[in-house]
Order: structure tokens, then sequence, then C-alpha cells
């Protein structure tokens, strides 16, 4: 947790979830907000929810988009809360998407909220704090937790019009290579690479014309990503993954990708 580098209408999101959250605790007086400090295209906020007496009843957690001109189809929040409504009926684990706001007038901006999970996370690949059992244990979880989720029939839990099904790899070239392009250049004071360019071109020219395609992809599937039980002792192998989080980059296409990415 961390100062707040985008703080955030405490009242109007109590007002807000007052409303609109199901469940939430009618003795909540007034909020404790955080900045989480890791990583964040969008920014996230552990919210507590406080009794007159200053006692916790309730935590949650809301994610925004940030203030400013963004790129096109960035951050994209109304996406993630979408999904992870979709998939409460599945075994993908996923905080509960509790409620979406897209009136910017109340924060700024739209947002979400969700449920707090209480977890482990491991913010380097080595995980040099865990014992090398428990390091097999997450990644094989984390690589079961994966084929779950492209195991989902897309149609089936209402996502069959969640992205384009075919081209995944062109679409995805296209789209980074549009968001960089749009990053550099006199306009914004920034040189473009010429590595970058170079590597843009060979892929444009090297995409997949077919590839097995339109499933669901998180799109950024890596181990900070990822909730998970916490350990009871260094050696503890028995581990769950609790929750996936950041589903921004999630569409339909091809599974590979999520694998390559997540072996990187």
């Amino acid at each position: 947790m961390g100062k707040c580098r985008h703080p955030i209408d405490e009242t109007a999101l109590l007002r807000f979830c007052r409303a609109r959250v199901p469940g939430f605790p009618r003795a909540c007086a007034s909020l404790d907000v955080d900045q989480f400090a890791h990583g964040q295209s969008n920014p996230t906020y552990k919210i507590l929810a406080l009794t007159r007496r200053g006692d916790v009843c309730g935590t949650y957690v809301v994610r925004k988009k940030p203030a400013g001109t963004l790129l096109k189809s960035a951050h994209a929040v109304e996406r993630e809360y979408a999904v992870m409504r979709a998939l409460r009926t599945t075994n993908v684990p996923t905080p509960d998407a509790l409620a979406l706001c897209e009136d910017a007038r109340v924060l700024g901006e739209a947002f979400y909220v969700m449920s707090y999970v209480d977890g482990d996370i491991y913010l380097q690949p080595r995980m040099e704090e865990c014992s090398e059992r428990r390091r097999g244990a997450v990644y094989e979880k984390m690589a079961r937790t994966l084929g779950t989720l492209h195991a989902v029939d897309p149609r089936a839990v209402g996502l069959g019009d969640f992205g384009k099904a075919e081209r995944y790899g062109e679409r995805q070239t296209e789209r980074w290579a549009k968001q960089y392009e749009a990053s550099v250049g006199p306009g914004v004071g920034v040189h473009a690479e010429e590595s970058m360019m170079t590597l843009i071109a060979w892929l444009r020219s090297n995409a997949p014309a077919k590839e097995i395609s339109g499933r669901l992809v998180h799109g950024d599937f890596r181990l900070d990503n990822l909730v998970l039980s916490r350990a009871r002792s260094n050696g503890d192998d028995q581990v769950d993954v609790l929750a996936v989080l950041d589903w921004e980059l999630s569409t339909l296409g091809a599974p590979y990708a999520d694998v390559a990415f997540n072996c990187l």
C-alpha cells in the first residue's frame, strides 16, 4: 500500500457504495482509502468501510481509469468488470465484481467496485523467499488455472461477442503497434526506437494466418496477477489460486498467446 498518487473523492465513493454495492454495510460511516503501490495502469485502491467508532465493517477494492487523455481502447475497466461478472459461474477464480460506474461525474472517470481477496502475491518470478517445493506448487497451480480459463466456452458465459474470434495475432500486433505509434513522434516529444519499428514491421509480415482462436484469453497472465492462499510455512506446498487479477487486456483469441507470455 502507499500514498494515494491519484486521490479520489471519498464522500462520493461512499455515496455510490451505499446505493449500488450489494450488501454494503449499513453501519459504514466513512471510508479509509489507500492506493496499491505495485503496478496498475488503472489506479487501484483498497477501501476499508469504517463504523463511527472506527471499526472495520467491510473491505473492498476500487479500480478506475486514470485521469487525462487516454489511448483508444486502453484502460478498459468496463471490460474487466464484464469478464469477471461472466466468470462467476465458472471455476476460474476472480474477485466478485460488485458494481460498475460509468458516470464520470462520480469520481472523474469510470470505475468499479470488487471484493477484496486476501492472500499472497509474489512480485518476482523467482520467488526467492519461498522453498523449492512451494515454488513448484505455485507454478503448477498457475498452469492449471490458465488451462481452466482456456477451457471456458465464451458463448456459454455470455462472452461470445467479447472480441473478434479470428486472426488474434494480427489484431494484437496492430493494436500495440498503433498504441506505440500514438505515443511517439514530434507531437509528444518522444522519438520512435528504430529497433521497435523494425520489430513492428516484422510482426506485421509474419502474423500467423491460421491459429487456434476463439477462446477467452487473459492477455496479461503472470505471477503477480494472482492472489494465492497464504503459506503456513516456508515449505508449504499446499496452495490454491484464490483470484486472477487485472483483466484489462482480456478478449477472445489464441490461448497459446497467454501460455507464451506466461513463460517469459
